[in-house]
């Protein structure tokens, strides 16, 4: 009988750490969402291509 209760204890502590890993996930899941949209929010309103205007360095003669 007392293995069994041992077995019972570890099995509830097992689902109870696979749901706060799972809560966990879900948290990094949901920050990473938030900051690409704050990221496409804040690209709406650039103009520029990303491209440099000038070359880095002069022609050469």
């Amino acid at each position: 009988m007392y293995e069994y209760e041992l077995a019972q204890l570890r099995s509830a502590e097992l689902i109870r750490q696979a749901e706060h890993e799972r809560q966990a996930r879900e948290a990094v899941r949901g920050l990473r969402a938030a900051r690409r949209e704050a990221a496409a929010r804040a690209a709406e309103g650039e103009v520029h291509t990303g491209r440099p205007r000038r070359h880095r360095f002069p022609r050469a003669a």
